[in-house]
């Protein structure tokens, strides 16, 4: 069995932690358009990308990428009838070494954008996690972007896990929208996490 040489999450949060608001769905003042073009430009580098059953990039070439996508409707691993290059993947049916090598990209690199429990779930396994916080906005009762939140901070669940920061990086200064990249110092791909 093969895993990805590497694996980035990906995520823009409110300033209370949150990546939708309570109905599950990223609302408008949570869209950039500089964290838009850093999340464009981070997929466009990978061979595949992991979320759940609401989590979409929406972009125009997004049909185009090679997918997990996670959810319970399923025993184990199927194809996804409505997109030519998805897999539809049960984690408790069927482990992410099975999901990785029915996708046919060993050795290949893999995003993952959500929703919580996929972020949740990807902790144990990730290289670099972008982080992108909006500072101005507040999303009370929202879907938080890690199970954990909002009794710790994601810095805090980040951080318990064994990540560093790195700088943060600017991509609008006029809305004050940072990236930090969230590292980690061994690789995790022998973790068994999933």
């Amino acid at each position: 069995m093969t895993l990805p040489s590497r694996i980035e999450g990906y995520a823009i949060v409110s300033t209370d932690g949150m990546l939708a608001d309570a109905s599950g769905i990223m609302p408008e003042a949570l869209k950039f358009d500089a964290d838009q073009r850093f999340f464009a430009q981070g997929l466009d580098g990978v061979d595949a990308v992991a979320h759940g059953r609401h989590s979409h990039e929406q972009q125009p070439h997004s049909d185009r990428r090679r997918r997990l996508i996670l959810t319970r409707r399923i025993a184990g691993l199927a194809k996804d009838p409505d997109h030519a290059k998805a897999l539809l993947w049960n984690p408790a049916g069927a482990s992410f070494e099975q999901a990785w090598d029915a996708l046919a990209l060993p050795g290949g690199s893999l995003a993952v954008i959500g929703g919580t429990d996929v972020f949740g779930m990807f902790l144990p396994r990730y290289d670099v996690f972008y982080l992108t916080r909006a500072p101005t906005v507040r999303l009370p009762g929202g879907r938080p972007v890690f199970p954990q939140v909002p009794a710790c901070t994601p810095e805090q669940v980040l951080t318990q896990h064994g990540f560093t920061p790195d700088a943060p990086r600017v991509l609008d200064a006029v809305q004050n929208i940072l990236v930090v990249s969230w590292r980690r110092s061994t690789s995790p791909h022998g973790s068994r996490g999933i």
